[in-house]
């Protein structure tokens, strides 16, 4: 009887002595498990989506005006097919990813600046560092660009 007894206080005392409440280990777990997936998301190769980040150099924030400039477009798209496609394709991956749809993933600060200021946003940048780690360490090179034309090539995205 004694032993029965026994079993029944120690099987209640751990039932019982879950500690805390509830809403806090949802709240933690919740918390953990959103990190443990975008941690996963980078070690796997997926570049999570940043729409706050602004990136790192001479663009503090941009907006861009509610209507294309087109002309300004047409100049950003000579410049792209001049500069860029040896890495990247408007609609398909290719050394680096493909443009299209680029300000649904990133600011438009952070792709002025990663334009301008490659080297310092992959070293520094964590999205620009999760990028050359998804696309094999191949680095974006500088390209020595104007503020003017790297606002013409980010225009000419906007058209994509």
């Amino acid at each position: 009887m004694q032993i029965k007894f026994s079993f029944l206080f120690f099987t209640l005392l751990l039932i019982n002595c879950g500690g805390g409440s509830t809403k806090e280990k949802k709240t933690f777990q919740y918390n953990r498990v959103q990190k443990m997936e975008k941690a996963a998301s980078v070690e796997s190769g997926k570049t999570p989506i940043d729409l706050e980040n602004k990136g790192i150099g001479p663009i503090s924030d941009f907006e861009f005006p509610s209507s294309i400039d087109a002309s300004m477009a047409a100049q950003g798209e000579n410049a792209f097919k001049q500069k860029c496609t040896a890495c990247h394709y408007p609609n398909k991956r290719l050394i680096g990813p493909a443009m299209q749809g680029i300000y649904e993933r990133r600011h438009p600060a952070w792709v002025l600046n990663i334009l301008l200021n490659p080297t310092e946003m992959l070293e520094k940048d964590p999205i620009a560092m999760a990028l050359l780690k998804e696309y094999n360490n191949v680095i974006m090179l500088n390209q020595n660009l104007s503020q003017e034309e790297a606002r013409a090539i980010a225009e000419y995205l906007r058209t994509l």
